[in-house]
């Protein structure tokens, strides 16, 4: 199917759908709707606005969910607890923010210390926010490390987080970028397979993995070591750019249809956040008509 058939078909889309429903409802003018709960990441919300306003459009585009970056200000990360609450909207993932700059990985015990430290924030935030799940990139190469001292580094580091977690109740979700590390489906889960704990799973995210893997074949090898998601849309290098993310779903080359069917066979049941740059109200239930084309079976169209 092409993306001008894909897109097209969400004119026929039953009004009911944007609500955002994560039953599977047969029998749609497209098919089954997976049963994916529907989130945005807060930074795509009008900063202008204030935290009750921005999480009130975004349940009023059609999301049911919210994904939250790491607030370090305990009045700051009251104010967001109670603006969800008020808005009818949950916070059901934290967006660690400390990874990048301090890694698990790096040798430097002060750094370490610093991205545990970040990482210890990110779960009480969660836990405060009623979220279940904490994004983490696990380690960031560079030319200097070596990719078994990053693997070993990461895993300790968080073996270290892992009583915190478990007393929360808040999941660590290893997720997919572009830090040169974990390049394969099979390494991934063998990744998150060596801590044999319930309290770290894989937090995938569909367009990071364009630029050397399949998205489908990635969640039919991952499966249930899949918490969260993540959904943007990537489009290959062409000769007029070289390649990019795209401004709105279903614009670039990923295959939905296929990982629709991968999504299915792999029973995934939970939230998935749609990360692009941010806009207006009209933006958002552009994108929000979009990730409902995305949860249903177009290929039937």
């Amino acid at each position: 199917m092409t993306r001008r058939k894909f897109v097209a078909a969400a004119a026929s889309l039953p009004a009911g759908i944007a609500a955002g429903s994560a039953e599977t409802t047969p029998g749609s003018a497209t098919g089954a709707r997976l049963p994916v709960r529907k989130a945005v990441y807060a930074g795509m919300l009008p900063p202008e606005l204030s935290y009750v306003d921005r999480f009130k459009l975004a349940r009023d585009a059609g999301f049911e969910g919210v994904e939250c970056p790491t607030e370090p200000d305990a009045a700051k990360a009251e104010e967001i607890a109670k603006a969800a609450g008020a808005a009818g909207i949950r916070i059901h993932s934290v967006m660690n923010q400390a990874h990048w700059q301090y890694p698990l990985s790096s040798p430097d015990p002060e750094v370490a210390a610093r991205s545990l430290e970040g990482m210890q924030t990110s779960l009480r935030n969660a836990a405060h926010w009623g979220a279940d799940t904490v994004l983490l990139v696990p380690a960031v190469m560079n030319a200097s490390m070596g990719y078994n001292e990053a693997w070993e580094r990461s895993t300790a580091n968080i073996r270290k987080l892992l009583p915190l977690a478990e007393s929360l109740k808040v999941v660590i979700a290893i997720e997919n970028v572009w830090n040169r590390f974990l390049l394969s489906p099979r390494e991934m889960a063998e990744y998150v397979d060596q801590f044999d704990s319930p309290w770290v799973k894989a937090y995938f995210d569909v367009g990071n993995i364009l630029l050397y893997g399949y998205p489908q074949d990635w969640i039919r090898t991952l499966g249930s070591r899949i918490v969260k998601l993540h959904l943007k849309d990537f489009r290959q290098q062409r000769k007029e750019r070289p390649y990019e993310f795209t401004r709105n779903l279903l614009d670039g080359d990923v295959d939905w249809p296929g990982v629709y069917r991968a999504l299915a066979g792999a029973g995934f049941k939970g939230y998935a956040t749609v990360e692009l740059g941010g806009g207006d109200e009209a933006f958002l239930r552009e994108v929000s008509r979009r990730f409902d084309l995305i949860l249903t079976d177009s290929t039937r169209a």
